[in-house]
């Protein structure tokens, strides 16, 4: 009997030193997140190439995602307001890729980079029409920015209408045979024939495919 009451006083005591044992402390807040860096590389009236200056430019923003260690990184390409806006939408996607050519050959993966290209649109320097601003002809970098996703296309016409409209609307003013019938089987619902002709067309003038693109069963088209 006394053995059973030693027990239990026992099992009481230690039921008390439990209860009145403090919570643990909470678990430290996450760090924050890390903020994403902006880099402006600027470039000469109508042309793509990189100056000294904007290889130093790119190079930094190229260290900057080495440090990181992950990232992503978003090169978008302006002009000025001078010449018309579909040259001028060509001519910013050129001097995107000219970035993000420099950023691969600085170690950045390729995978790592999208490009964008706005044309007059988003002026840092807001000017008239046909003005020469040296400020306006740029690209912004952002290291660790977020990219947009685009919509999937649920079926081969919206796929090959949009890939259409791309290549309408940077060649205008050039016409080209093969594209063109490329353009006239989307039209006429032959997707298998005028896809893969637009797609390696776009691809070959560096103009960014409307991705992520459509695939169907047997034969993957687009992007992956």
């Amino acid at each position: 009997m006394l053995r059973k009451l030693l027990v239990v006083a026992a099992a009481t005591f230690l039921l008390g030193a439990c209860a009145s044992e403090p919570p643990p402390p909470p678990p430290p807040p996450p760090p924050p997140p890390v903020q994403a860096q902006t880099f402006m590389v600027f470039f000469d009236w109508d042309r793509s190439n990189l100056t000294t200056q904007a290889v130093e430019t790119v190079r930094q923003a190229a260290q900057a995602y080495k440090t990181r260690g992950s990232a992503s990184i978003v090169a978008t390409g302006h002009t000025d307001t001078s010449g018309s806006p579909q040259y001028n939408m060509a001519l910013s996607l050129r001097r995107a890729n000219s970035v993000k050519q420099q950023l691969v050959r600085e170690g950045v993966p390729a995978t790592a980079i999208t490009v964008n290209g706005r044309g007059e649109e988003g002026l840092l320097v807001q000017t008239g029409d046909n003005v020469r601003e040296p400020q306006n002809r740029r690209v912004e970098i952002v290291v660790g920015g977020q990219t947009t996703v685009s919509t999937v296309f649920s079926d081969p016409a919206s796929y090959c209408k949009a890939l259409s409209d791309k290549w309408r609307q940077y060649r205008t003013s050039v016409i080209e045979p093969r594209e063109a019938a490329a353009i006239a089987k989307c039209d006429q619902g032959d997707y298998a024939a005028g896809i893969p002709v637009l797609e390696d067309a776009l691809i070959g003038v560096k103009i960014p495919l409307p991705a992520p693109g459509y695939r169907w069963p047997g034969r993957p088209i687009g992007p992956a």
